[in-house]
């Protein structure tokens, strides 16, 4: 017989000791700060916790809440200024369930499809709670026709500002935060883009908020977008790396380890931002082969040629990282039928390019610089269809001059003669300069 022989009260000890353990709470975790979040088709509230907990979600009507309930919880932060104004949530309560679990309730002005997940520990970042209240009725964007200018169609340029919301990207001296520099920048790069005629720029994130990274592709095709640039200014892990860079997709592997390790970061957004549907990994895995495969095909050498322009013109302003278009597994970029680059304006983590991403004279400077490369490139090649096709005998291209510039390299580039170049420009030698600006005669 299990137990004979012991006595008694040591056997009523154990019993008791048994009991209190199952008594105990699985896990138990603090809230320690609260964030809001609005987007233009939802709002998101995140909870920062000390550690994983297990939460329940579910809504009630008369009048319309939100219920969180987290398993043996305690809020230990602040929720009475969160910025509610242009949000669904009227308010926030809280309370203690069940004498051990925390209740939060969100009042709300309208209904609201409520969305719950966890995102576990990640570097700096803590556990998290996040909540998605998606908006109701509201019409969901439909695909953006392209803008007609007599009769014929502009160019679509889709600009993605990196990261953004619970995901700040990476982070510089002085508490500089990647997602605003970029921001900033890809909005003086849509200004100086519409001011083009026959160009029409499209911001893929309009504020501070996050998109996972297949939604920005899908903005992308929906834009119909004849390129899609993704702008960022990343961090590496010596202090010393400069320069801006220009990226492509690549199905073979990385052209060099900071193109391998600029991936990697980017790629590893959803885990701090909250993509929400994860799961999806392993689907995840076999499209981007599918989509790698095709972009190995006109789609990828469209993007490497876009690239090179735009990396010519970023070295006629700033110092270069790699003098070549780089090439990596960029998520951002597994686009099949959408030239793709991602645009590195500079090492955050560096002092010296800290204080000039800072610098909104810089960023300005270096989204018309961007803009220039692009537009050179429609110019030299421009899409059927477009207003910049049916007009290119009217339209006087320039091209200035940056390092590593040949006369030969720039006639190939623009399909025209070294000969016709010259004459075009007066000049008796081939020999050109840093800085110097060429007009580009029709082929």
């Amino acid at each position: 017989m299990i137990g004979a022989g012991l006595p008694v009260r040591f056997l009523t000890s154990v019993v008791f000791f048994l009991a209190t353990l199952v008594a105990l709470p699985v896990s138990s975790a603090d809230v320690e700060g609260v964030r809001l979040w609005r987007a233009p088709d939802h709002t998101r509230l995140v909870f920062d916790l000390d550690g994983p907990a297990e939460h329940k979600l579910f809504t009630l009507k008369n009048p319309d809440r939100v219920v969180i309930d987290v398993s043996g919880a305690k809020l230990t932060a602040a929720i009475d200024n969160l910025p509610l104004a242009d949000t669904p949530i009227a308010g926030v309560r809280h309370a203690t369930q069940n004498q051990r679990d925390l209740r939060v309730v969100l009042d709300l002005k309208q209904p609201v499809n409520p969305r719950s997940f966890a995102l576990r520990r990640h570097e700096q970042l803590p556990d998290r709670l996040v909540i998605d209240l998606h908006d109701r009725g509201k019409v969901e964007e439909k695909t953006i026709q392209q803008v007609q200018v007599s009769g014929q169609k502009d160019i679509v340029i889709a600009i993605d500002a990196g990261h953004g919301g619970e995901d700040p990207g990476a982070l510089g001296p002085g508490g500089l935060r990647e997602k605003d520099v970029v921001l900033a920048i890809s909005r003086y790069l849509k200004k100086s883009l519409d001011k083009k005629r026959g160009f029409s720029a499209k911001l893929v994130r309009t504020g501070d908020y996050y998109i996972p990274l297949r939604d920005r592709v899908k903005k992308g095709r929906q834009m119909r977008a004849d390129l899609f640039v993704s702008i960022h200014a990343d961090a590496f892990t010596r202090k010393d790396a400069r320069g801006a860079g220009v990226y492509a997709v690549s199905s073979r592997g990385a052209t060099s380890e900071t193109a391998r390790f600029l991936a990697q970061r980017e790629n590893e957004a959803d885990l701090i931002g909250g993509a929400g549907d994860l799961s999806l990994s392993d689907k995840d895995d076999t499209l981007a082969g599918v989509l790698l495969d095709l972009a190995m095909t006109a789609t990828m050498n469209a993007s490497l040629d876009i690239g090179s322009s735009v990396l010519s013109s970023l070295g006629s302003f700033t110092h270069l990282h790699k003098k070549k278009v780089e090439q990596a597994n960029f998520s951002v970029l597994r686009n099949p039928d959408v030239p793709s680059i991602l645009v590195e304006t500079g090492f955050i983590t560096n002092p010296g390019e800290a204080r000039r991403l800072r610098d909104p004279s810089f960023q300005k400077r270096m989204a018309e610089k961007l803009s220039e490369g692009i537009v050179a490139h429609f110019r030299s090649r421009p899409p059927a269809g477009t207003w910049l096709a049916a007009n290119a005998s009217r339209i006087d291209r320039k091209h200035t001059i940056s390092r590593g510039d040949t006369l030969s390299a720039i006639a190939a580039r623009y399909n025209i003669s070294v000969a016709a170049l010259k004459k075009a420009n007066g000049m008796r030698n081939s020999m050109i300069r840093v800085g110097q600006t060429l007009t580009i005669p029709s082929g």
